[in-house]
C-alpha cells in the first residue's frame, strides 16, 4: 500500500498542446491489462533524455541514445510494460529497431524519429508480434487528454499510477507541464527513474532542453532510492512541443528559463517522490536531509549511505528508534576526515545526537513517537561547510521480499 499517495485525478491532468497519447492491451506479459503506450508529438517539438548508467542497459536504451545522438526530430515514443527487452542480445536490438520501423510506418515518420522504451522482466525475449499487433489499437486512441490512462499503462509492480501537472505563465502565455512516471522497486537511478516522461507546450531549443532535462533529473529522480539497485532501463524524457504560442527559449540566460525549469522540476519531483511512496512494500516515507557538508556531492554520499542501509530501513519499518544505525551509516559514507564530534542528528523536531553523542535531553520515547509516523524527516548536520542536499527513500519491509521473490509468477 502506497504511503500517503492517492491516485491522480485525471480531470486535473492538463492536456499539453502538441502531445497525443494512446494505449492498447497488447498482452505483452498478461492479458486484459494496458501495457502498450504510444505518444505522438507535433512537428517542431524538441525532445531530450537522460538514461541509466547501468552498463548492462536494455536494447531500447541503446536505440534511444542512437536516435537522439543522430539529431533526428523525434515525433513518437513507444512504451511497453511486462518485458524489459534487457539481456536479450542481438535479437533484442533487432526487436527494438523493428518497433521503431513499424511505429514509423504507421504514423508516417522515419524510424529514427521514434524512441522505444521497455520495462518489466529482464533476460526474456520481447514478444514482438504482440507489440506490433497492438500498435494500431494504441494509435487509434491518440488524444491529448489520455494522461491518466497513460500513467496506468506504464505500471508494473506499481500500486498507484503516477502523474502530475502544473500551469505557469511565460510572457503572458499560459504554459502547461504534465508528466507520468512508473517505478516501485529496482530504484536507485543514476540519471532518472525507471521510466519518466514530462511534456510541456513551451518552446525550447534542443540544446537548452537537454540542459534543463539533466538539471531536472539531478533535482528530482537522481535524489530517490528504494533499494539501491539501478535498473537496466532507466529513462527520463522531456518533450517541448512549442504549441503554446510563447516564443521559444533558445538560451539558458533567457529569464523565462528559470520559470520553466521550476515548473518542470516541480512535476518531476512530485513523480519521483511518488515512486518512493509507492516503493515495493513501503510503509514509511523518509526525507533524508544532509546539511553543513563541504560539497553537494559529499552531502549526497552521506544521504545515500543512510538511505541504502538495510539496518536503518528495517529499523524504520519496525518504528524502532535504534538511531545509532544512522550515525553508523554516516560514518561509513567514505569521508575520511569526518569529525564525528561535530555531527548533529535530528528526527523531525527531536534532537537525537549532539556533537557526535546522544543529546542529554533525548528520550527514546520521543524517537519512537516520531518513527510511528508515515512521513519522517531525518536531518544530519556534518559541521564541515555550507552545502546541503535531500534524498527521498522508504523503509524495507517483509512485503518487499515477498513482492520481489514472486515477481515473475
Amino acid at each position: 500500500m502506497a504511503v500517503n499517495l492517492l491516485p491522480p485525478d485525471p480531470a486535473r491532468l492538463r492536456p499539453v498542446a502538441g502531445v497525443e497519447l494512446g494505449w492498447a492491451e497488447a498482452g505483452i506479459r498478461k492479458a486484459n491489462r494496458k501495457d502498450l503506450l504510444v505518444m505522438r508529438f507535433a512537428q517542431g517539438a524538441t525532445v531530450a533524455g537522460v538514461f541509466t548508467q547501468n552498463r548492462f542497459c536494455a536494447a531500447p536504451v541503446v536505440v534511444c541514445r542512437e536516435h537522439l545522438a543522430q539529431g533526428a526530430a523525434i515525433r513518437v515514443l513507444v512504451v511497453n510494460t511486462g518485458n524489459a527487452n534487457a539481456g536479450t542480445g542481438a535479437s533484442g536490438m533487432a526487436d527494438a529497431r523493428a518497433t521503431c520501423v513499424e511505429a514509423g510506418r504507421l504514423l508516417g515518420v522515419a524510424p529514427e524519429a521514434v524512441l522505444p522504451f521497455s520495462t518489466g522482466v529482464i533476460l526474456e525475449p520481447l514478444p514482438l508480434d504482440r507489440l506490433l499487433a497492438g500498435l494500431p489499437h494504441a494509435i487509434a486512441r491518440l488524444a491529448t487528454d489520455r494522461w491518466g490512462e497513460a500513467a496506468e499503462t506504464i505500471m508494473t509492480t506499481d500500486t498507484v499510477p503516477k502523474a502530475a501537472s502544473r500551469q505557469l505563465m511565460l510572457d503572458r502565455h499560459a504554459v502547461n507541464v504534465t508528466g507520468i512516471a512508473k517505478g516501485a522497486g529496482m530504484i536507485r537511478p543514476d540519471m532518472a527513474t525507471m521510466l519518466g516522461f514530462v511534456a510541456t507546450d513551451a518552446g525550447i531549443s534542443g540544446a537548452v532542453l537537454q540542459t534543463l532535462t539533466r538539471e531536472t533529473a539531478d533535482r528530482s529522480f537522481n535524489r530517490i532510492t528504494v533499494d539501491g539497485d539501478t535498473s537496466t532501463n532507466d529513462s527520463f524524457i522531456v518533450i517541448a512541443s512549442g504549441a503554446s504560442g510563447a516564443p521559444p527559449i533558445v538560451s539558458r540566460d533567457d529569464p523565462r528559463y528559470a520559470a520553466l525549469a521550476q515548473g518542470v522540476t516541480e512535476v518531476a519531483a512530485h513523480l519521483a517522490q511518488s515512486i518512493v511512496r509507492d516503493g515495493e512494500g513501503a510503509t514509511k516515507f523518509m526525507e533524508i536531509v544532509v546539511e553543513q557538508a563541504r560539497t553537494v556531492e559529499e552531502a549526497a554520499r552521506v544521504a545515500y549511505s543512510i538511505a541504502h542501509s538495510p539496518l536503518v530501513k528495517t529499523a524504520f519499518f519496525a518504528s524502532d528508534p535504534n538511531l545509532g544505525r544512522i550515525l553508523a551509516a554516516v560514518g561509513k559514507s567514505g569521508i575520511d576526515d569526518l569529525d564525528a564530534g561535530r555531527v548533529q542528528l535530528f528526527l523531525n523536531e527531536v534532537w537525537v545526537a549532539r556533537d557526535g553523542g546522544r543529546h542529554p535531553a533525548y528520550r527514546e520515547e520521543d524517537g519512537a513517537r516520531v518513527m510511528k509516523n508515515a512521513d519522517i524527516r531525518v536531518c544530519v548536520q556534518l559541521g564541515r561547510g555550507n552545502a546541503a542536499t535531500t534524498v527521498w527513500t522508504c523503509d524495507l519491509s517483509h512485503d518487499y521480499v515477498s513482492i520481489n521473490a514472486d515477481y515473475r509468477s
